[in-house]
């Protein structure tokens, strides 16, 4: 396994108000160099539909979403060794430093998709913030136990 960095920086800015953290880019999303890139992942389709939107297509569609809703989006880890997307081989993780996003907005909520962001928030950043996380059901195609309509019901709450 090699160490990969994350490829892309986090999104928000002053206005930001929600942090939603995932732990690590898949493949797609890291040769996207953007969010919730493998068409496959429920992220996009939740959150439009929490939000009563159409769902974001392109990369500039996706930002302006995120913005005008005031949701900042980054991810847990900043570096690991990973094989392909699959979150059950993270190995040796660097965690990202949170500091200045909550610095530049203010940040209500924080909120983590799914189970290894929480368990990376909780070892990594919880110590260091100060500031629980409320664990959101994983939006991966992985999470096939939750569908569409359990998962918008569940993710209503980052709905300020």
């Amino acid at each position: 396994m090699n160490k990969v960095q994350h490829p892309f920086p986090p999104l928000y800015d002053a206005e930001s108000e929600i942090l939603i953290l995932g732990s690590f880019p898949s493949v797609k999303s890291r040769e996207q160099k953007f969010f919730y890139g493998h068409p496959q992942n429920r992220f996009w389709r939740v959150t439009a539909a929490v939000f009563v939107t159409d769902i974001p297509v392109t990369i500039e569609e996706k930002r302006q979403f995120l913005l005008t809703h005031h949701i900042a989006l980054w991810d847990v880890i900043a570096s690991c060794e990973i094989t392909g997307s699959a979150d059950s081989s993270i190995r040796n993780v660097q965690p990202n430093d949170l500091a200045p996003i909550l610095a530049a907005a203010q940040i209500r909520h924080i909120f983590v998709n799914g189970g290894t962001a929480a368990k990376y928030y909780e070892k990594y950043q919880l110590p260091t913030l100060g500031r629980a996380a409320i664990r959101l059901p994983s939006t991966s195609p992985a999470n096939a136990a939750w569908n569409l309509d359990r998962l918008t019901t569940a993710w209503s709450v980052i709905r300020l």
